[in-house]
């Protein structure tokens, strides 16, 4: 019997796109044509929730099982009528179905308000730079954060946006707690989810039921799902694979598990599924790649299989068909731009590499495939993939999910981009590496890059060394201004509480923020708490790092964040609240005069960085050598020519004015005819749409072969003037 597989992301991840773990294994499957069906059964539960028909539902079940409502809570159910009233027209609305609506919405006499809308007073500010339709989006997203509030409380305290239950996933070293949830009674998210889930069951008919589950939010519901498939179809085989096994079941050891599944495979996950589908085909088969199973009621984990993983250029493009594309919820909660870009709008997802060139990171789990193995993908490649998902999505905008995305890659993708004359938009991860020059980012700006995202972490080189993160500070800063001069935004994430962090150093790394932001070259930013994991070389080495461990005994079930005691015995918690707000009032450019006591409701130590420290660093000048095989480029278009004979004094000479149009305005230069000539010829070979990329030695030599003084020509101010518009140095 052939197989089929039926793949799904269960409840809940993002509103605005799907995670693309399935997308990718349907796209593998696809090579081998293996007949397989997707579902992101997070967005079919939200839109059969908020809906006319599911407000109802909802509100019926409340009325019956309430007790001791809060005036909130009160308030949203007096005006449960409006909300039935307006849901489908809101949810239409934020699937970009309805754009109308938004001159109503932000009348702000349309939509029924609750305790979200509280906010709204401080927020009034930031909607100065907010269109119409950003605005309705803002204030239908805290409608629907209002009813979401009034389930946590009436229906179902585990229920969240892009997460559910997520507690009982989180650090779950025993299965205990989820394992008895798993045995009450469905609640009614559950319900839900289990009448959808029914019907695509019974209408694909799989032999193999794959559940991808990324973070511990979809753990629970991945479970449920399972469970009802045992109960009701014991003859479908079913498969757990995804970012949560890949981290947190690497020792798993709790038969118990394996009520609800048959395997649980690790890492990259196309040979596993490969394998798993010729033991259903062939029982005797008995090969697999990096899979936990039940042999002789206990756990055990095979990896005979004599098959090697895939090279990335083997994997095929990830396929988005089955899933509901048109249906995804477009949200803005915060008012921060690159914060929205994670919640608003729809993304192709794309790997440019993987795995991370770097490698070294110590907060990182570098000894995990998913970490340590590096491939890069070929850029033609990367861009028959784009194009290829244009065709089947109709979108243009695409997240590359690196690790961090190495410089060069970035540079090929470009100019691949540019010389295929591809109109697309793109951001990524990347290391503040020095190699991201000036010209580079204006090239990656070309090609459609508007924003990156990278690691600052802690913002001590003492730190920085510690974590073995290879960027300084200051380089940071150098980094961030080159992207954005460029107009590509930059988020940093940010740490605090790392092993041996003293309190002046967290004092004086939001001292550095602070600067950053004040100079304009950071737009956004997020705090993290330093987390210890097993895979990382800070939790397999911890006395390194001046850190104990609390217990050195494995979960059963998942084993990877780890409690731990730091020699500084500092509680870096209470600087949360003071980290957060602060850093929420820069990216909104307010407040950098504030001491950085303000921010704090205990004493903490002055900062010891000087206050104009990042404002020195950027002062210093960058170094004019050009390396003999840097590659120019020309990112403009073919000038007019129009040749005149300059006199002076009894002598005239040729000359040529060169006029070019820029997307923004047209301009031009003059040179003398001989080097005006060479110059319309030069900036056709090293247009961005030939292939073929010259270095600066072979331009130097070209030049050389009839005129004199290159340096004096390329220091001269008609190509200084080409250099601002599009004449890059890579």
């Amino acid at each position: 019997m052939k197989t089929k597989l039926f793949l799904i992301t269960p409840p809940f991840t993002q509103l605005n796109t799907p995670y693309p773990a399935t997308a990718y294994i349907k796209g593998f499957l696809n090579t081998k044509n293996i007949e397989s069906v997707q579902a992101d059964l997070g967005i079919e539960v939200i839109l059969k929730l908020f809906s006319k028909e599911g407000l109802e539902q909802l509100f019926a079940f409340a009325k019956v099982n309430t007790q001791h409502p809060t005036s909130n809570t009160q308030r949203i159910f007096a005006l449960q009528e409006e909300y039935i009233k307006t849901i489908d027209a809101v949810i239409s609305f934020l699937q970009g179905k309805n754009p109308t609506l938004a001159l109503q919405i932000c009348q702000e006499d349309y939509l029924p308000e609750a305790s979200r809308f509280a906010q709204l007073e401080e927020l009034d500010w930031a909607f100065g730079t907010m269109g119409t339709q950003d605005k309705a989006k803002h204030l239908a997203t805290l409608y629907l954060e209002d009813i979401s509030d009034f389930i946590v409380e009436c229906v179902d305290a585990n229920f969240g946006f892009s997460r559910y239950a997520e507690r009982l996933g989180r650090s779950a070293n025993s299965f205990d707690e989820l394992y008895a949830a798993l045995q009450q009674e469905p609640t009614y998210i559950d319900t839900v989810l289990l009448s959808t889930l029914k019907e695509r069951i019974e209408t694909v008919k799989p032999t193999l039921f794959l559940i991808s589950v990324p973070f511990p939010g979809n753990l629970y519901s991945a479970f449920r799902s399972a469970q009802w498939v045992k109960q009701h179809h014991p003859e479908i085989k079913i498969s757990m694979g995804g970012g949560f096994p890949n981290t947190e079941l690497r020792s798993l050891s709790d038969a118990r598990v394996f009520e609800f599944f048959d395997y649980i495979t690790l890492d990259d996950g196309e040979v596993p599924v490969e394998e798993l589908i010729s033991n259903i085909e062939n029982p005797d088969y008995n090969s697999y790649k990096r899979t936990f199973l039940l042999e002789d009621r206990k756990v055990v984990y095979k990896n005979n299989s004599a098959k090697s993983d895939y090279k990335q250029s083997q994997v095929g493009t990830p396929d988005y068909s089955d899933l509901l594309l048109d249906k995804y919820i477009s949200v803005i909660e915060i008012v921060n731009p690159m914060h929205r870009m994670w919640s608003d709008g729809r993304w192709n997802k794309l790997t440019m590499a993987h795995g991370c060139y770097w490698g070294k990171c110590t907060f990182c789990d570098i000894s995990l495939d998913y970490i340590k193995v590096y491939e890069p993908v070929a850029a033609s490649l990367l861009c028959d993939r784009m194009e290829e998902m244009m065709e089947q999505t109709g979108q243009n905008g695409f997240h590359y999910v690196d690790e961090a995305a190495p410089p060069a890659l970035m540079r090929a993708l470009a100019l691949e981009i540019l010389r295929r004359k591809l109109s697309v938009t793109w951001w990524t991860n990347i290391r503040f590496e020095k190699s991201f020059s000036g010209d580079l980012c204006l090239l990656l700006k070309a090609s459609g890059c508007i924003a990156v995202s990278g690691g600052l972490e802690v913002a001590s080189d003492r730190l920085l060394k510690l974590i073995d993160k290879g960027v300084t500070v200051e380089q940071v800063a150098k980094v961030t201004r080159n992207f954005t001069e460029a107009g590509i935004m930059v988020h940093a994430y940010l740490m605090y509480g790392y092993p041996t962090q003293t309190i002046q150093e967290t004092v004086d790394s939001l001292e550095m923020v602070r600067q950053l932001f004040e100079a304009g070259v950071l737009q956004s930013g997020f705090w993290h708490q330093f987390a210890m994991t097993a895979h990382s070389p800070v939790g397999m080495y911890p006395e390194k790092f001046g850190v104990t461990k609390e217990t050195e005994a494995i979960g059963a079930f998942a084993n990877n964040d780890i409690n731990y005691t730091d020699a500084t015995g500092i509680d870096h918690d209470k600087f949360s609240f003071g980290l957060k707000k602060s850093l929420f009032n820069f990216m909104h450019g307010i407040c950098f005069d504030y001491t950085l006591q303000e921010w704090f409701d205990f004493k903490i130590p002055k900062s010891k960085i000087e206050e104009d420290f990042i404002y020195n660093a950027l002062q210093e000048e960058t170094d004019f050598n050009i390396k003999p095989n840097a590659k120019i480029v020309w990112l403009g278009g073919k000038a007019s020519v129009e040749k005149f004979t300059k006199s002076k004094k009894g002598n005239s000479w040729e000359m040529m004015s060169l006029t070019f149009h820029d997307k923004k305005e047209s301009f031009t230069i003059q040179t003398n005819a001989a080097e005006g000539e060479w110059l319309v010829d030069i900036l056709q070979k090293i247009s961005v749409s030939n292939s073929k990329i010259h270095t600066f030695q072979e331009i130097k030599t070209d030049f050389e072969t009839n005129l004199e003084d290159f340096e004096l020509f390329w220091y001269s101010k008609p190509v200084n003037t080409l250099r601002e518009f599009g004449l890059l140095v890579l």
